[in-house]
């Protein structure tokens, strides 16, 4: 074992010694014969369990709140207590008992009766974003996500996050998101625990989010706990429904371009439930009159199938079962064909230890892969397929000490196989293997962390985490010599490796801290820190990711990605919390940053890591937020003035350079407006600082042909023109009648209402035709609009219970 190896272990296990000594010598231990409450939190409608519900016992201030899966637990002293149980949106529940021993006390809540909706981003508690301990966390529940206006009146998960502070994407059609100047591939999505590595349908248009399957969507960008890991900016949890344990129900909706379906429903009442949900579009069926000429068969698709069903076995274990699979199809006739999706299957076992000891057990898988083939006939054609899969367990535990200290630990251990690219190529009958070989690694993780009170106005969060990555065989490593700053590195070695033999090892820790400081009841500051550090690496140099992008272990000559992030925040609510201001400032340096030489060759390549270099960047801002969170007009202003850059030897002379996706300002304003008991409005409208793009500085002029030329030789030198965009909607609601099982919802909505051209790169190109001898070349600039017309839409949504 090597020195640094040495000196990280024996550091995680000093720090894990002092954690532990904190947690059993905290000043909230106290003699006095305690009983602990615990059990879990649903809605009395249909079974499905309340994610951060309160439990408060007010007399003694004491209190906590419900995990992911609905559960409690309360240690409080024996005798007589009134309980409060408390979620947004639902009717308050209070239940006096006379505690004498351990108590399991499940509890159903029901939604309230009123009419109007009054709340936009619905959290669990009126004041949660003072009072609570986490920042730089966004959530919004699917209530509000329906409400926004999209894209052809669909709505859309992903694309409403990037409403919010910090978040943005480089332009419509562009795959993902990116939070606090962070790439697509630093953010780690999942899906009830499995990692999606594609979250996007139509190339960025939709997400591959049902959400009719969905519960729960949260967003870390900063402050993220120890229990997550993998990634460096941010971490979006999705969580899905159980499904309907107490009768049979439908939902669906009837769009423009796609439609919907989803079946909950009990299979055994109160007891076990399953939910069935799937979406397909219909552009193809639609244009099939219309096609000709042999394209009668084309292919222009997507559809995705969301499944779960769950299962109380005792009153100590419950197990999950979901499952995700996806795809998008492209196809022109015979000739041509392009397809990419995504897979995923968990399997989880809830089991209680004891009233204070809650643990999950999840194994699950993943599956992202694309095909593209070229050619109908088999003395000519091409086949390219490509794929990441994982395999991977993880235990965790909740151990609840009391109301103001609970312990989490865990860990979590993947087996990645990457295959970058199996090609065949079939000329005049002749075949050529251009397949890249396959890439194996293990990736694990253990952490522990520790949510303490110190008193009552500090709240703290702090663990670590040490992961570890193992590059491994079967297959090849490479040696690369030295070459000049951004130039190609030489082949100097190829050595072949074993099914699973070790070539290249990284071991790291990451301290992880919050701090929250309860200035007053509507105000708090709250700080936090932490360090990620990500293995996996995505090879992209195009304007924006794609389907058919790489994705590459660390190896013996790529190294981790790793951050170090910072961040302070400001929380006040006015007026009985019907407005919430917000202000947070963060800096984070990065590490290991991958980019390319120029004119790198990134496809099938099994060199590829001779055209990669790796440097630093930083990422800075400050993300304003004001929320009217009740009444008939609703909404939020967000702001965020960022900065995001890159160092890397050998490009733009040795200086910083802002990254592709550096948006100096970005605006955004989501607006509601409830105009009776039916009829509702929304609109939102985003401004954002043009992307940076690199443009030649002078050319030359060869026999009529202009050749660019960047003579300065600078990255990333211009940006397009701002980004703007308006969009409305219209919904109208059933008349209200309890006895009526069908509801129905029409939904109008236009997007890009004032017909915004707006920019997702720029290029170059001169006249057609001879150029008469001593004349110069013109040339112009063209602007490439994804879209560049208002496009309205009607949509038909639906439930029966």
């Amino acid at each position: 074992m090597d020195k640094p190896t040495k000196y990280l272990r024996r550091s995680f296990y000093m720090t894990a010694a002092l954690l532990v000594s904190m947690i059993l010598f905290s000043p909230n231990l106290s003699a006095q014969e305690k009983a602990t409450i615990s059990g879990y939190l649903t809605s009395g409608s249909d079974g499905e369990s309340l994610i951060g519900a309160t439990v408060f016992i007010r007399e003694l201030g004491a209190g906590t709140s419900s995990n992911e899966y609905g559960f409690y637990s309360l240690s409080v002293p024996v005798g007589k207590h009134i309980l409060e149980y408390g979620y947004l949106g639902f009717e308050p529940v209070k239940q006096e008992i006379d505690l004498k021993s351990n108590l399991k006390l499940d509890i159903e809540l029901f939604e309230e009766s009123a009419v109007l909706e009054e709340i936009v981003v619905k959290s669990e508690a009126e004041n949660k974003n003072v009072a609570e301990l986490q920042m730089s966390v966004e959530k919004l529940d699917i209530q509000t996500i329906q409400k926004l206006p999209t894209l052809l009146g669909e709505v859309e998960i992903i694309r409403s996050l990037q409403l919010l502070p910090g978040v943005s994407t480089v332009g419509e059609g562009a795959t993902g998101f990116n939070v606090r100047g962070g790439s697509i591939d630093q953010n780690l999505v999942l899906l009830d625990e499995a990692p999606v590595y594609n979250s996007s349908h139509l190339f960025g248009f939709f997400s591959v989010f049902n959400p009719d399957a969905v519960k729960d969507v949260k967003l870390y960008k900063g402050g993220i706990p120890s229990r997550y890991g993998g990634r460096l900016s941010s971490i979006l949890d999705v969580r899905m429904k159980e499904g309907n344990s107490k009768q049979l129900a439908i939902n669906g909706g009837i769009g423009t371009i796609f439609s919907r379906l989803a079946i909950e429903g009990p299979l055994a009442k109160d007891k076990a439930s399953f939910i069935v949900a799937g979406r397909r579009s219909y552009i193809d069926i639609l244009a099939q009159p219309f096609l000709r000429d042999g394209f009668e068969d084309s292919r222009l698709n997507f559809y995705d199938l969301t499944m779960k069903a769950n299962a109380d076995i005792n009153k100590k274990n419950r197990i999950f079962l979901s499952g995700y699979l996806g795809r998008d199809n492209f196809g022109f006739g015979d000739a041509a064909g392009f397809s990419w999706g995504n897979g995923t299957g968990t399997l989880r076992w809830n089991h209680l230890f004891s009233d204070k000891l809650f643990s999950n057990f999840t194994v699950f898988y993943s599956d992202y892969d694309y095909q593209i083939n070229f050619g109908n006939e088999a003395e000519n054609s091409f086949d390219w397929s490509a794929q990441i899969l994982n395999y991977s367990v993880k235990p965790e535990f909740a151990y609840y000490l009391q109301p103001s200290n609970v312990l989490r630990f865990g860990g979590q251990s993947t087996i990645y196989q990457f295959s970058p690219g199996d090609a065949i190529g079939v000329s005049s009958g002749e075949e050529a293997d251009f397949g890249v070989p396959k890439k194996y690694a293990i990736e694990s993780a253990v952490y522990l962390e520790n949510e303490l009170d110190i008193g009552p106005r500090i709240k703290t969060n702090y663990g670590l985490r040490l992961s570890h990555f193992n590059y491994t065989g079967k297959g090849f490593s490479y040696a690369f010599g030295d070459a000049d700053p951004g130039e190609r590195k030489p082949l100097t070695g190829i050595e072949e490796h074993d099914q699973w033999e070790s070539i290249e090892t990284y071991l790291a820790l990451e301290p992880r801290a919050s701090i929250k400081y309860q200035a007053g009841e509507n105000s708090s500051v709250k700080a936090s820190y932490n360090r990620t550090v990500q293995y996996l690496h995505l090879v992209s140099n195009t304007t924006a990711a794609t389907p058919v992008d790489v994705w590459t272990p660390s190896t013996n000559n790529i190294k981790p990605q790793k951050a170090d992030q910072v961040a302070l925040g400001y929380f006040q609510n006015f007026k009985k919390n019907t407005y919430e201001f917000n202000v947070e400032t963060y800096y984070k340096k990065m590490y290991n940053l991958l980019d390319y030489v120029d004119g790198a060759d990134l496809l099938l390549n099994p060199f590829l890591e001779a055209d990669l270099l790796q440097g630093d960047g930083r990422a800075y801002g400050l993300e304003l937020q004001v929320k009217k969170a009740k009444g008939d007009i609703s909404g939020w202003v967000s702001y965020t003035l960022g900065r995001t850059e890159r160092l890397i030897e050998g490009i733009n002379n040795d200086d910083w350079y802002p990254s592709r996706f550096d948006q100096t300002h970005n605006l955004t304003v989501a607006a509601f407006y409830q105009i009776n008991k039916r009829w509702s409005t929304s609109g939102n409208f985003s401004l954002v600082t043009g992307t940076p793009a690199t443009f030649p500085t002078s050319r030359y002029e060869q026999q009529g042909y202009v050749i660019p030329h960047n003579a300065y030789k600078t990255r990333n030198n211009v940006r397009i023109p701002t980004y703007h965009r308006l969009d409305l909607s219209l919904t109208l609601d059933p008349k209200e009648n309890p006895d009526k099982r069908w509801k129905g919802q029409w939904v109008l909505s236009i997007y890009n209402l004032y017909a915004r051209k707006n920019p997702f790169s720029i290029y170059f190109t001169q006249n057609d035709g001879r150029i008469p001898s001593g004349s110069n070349v013109q040339t112009y600039a063209e602007q490439l609009s994804v879209i560049g017309s208002f496009i309205p839409s009607i949509s038909y949504n639906f439930k029966f219970k």
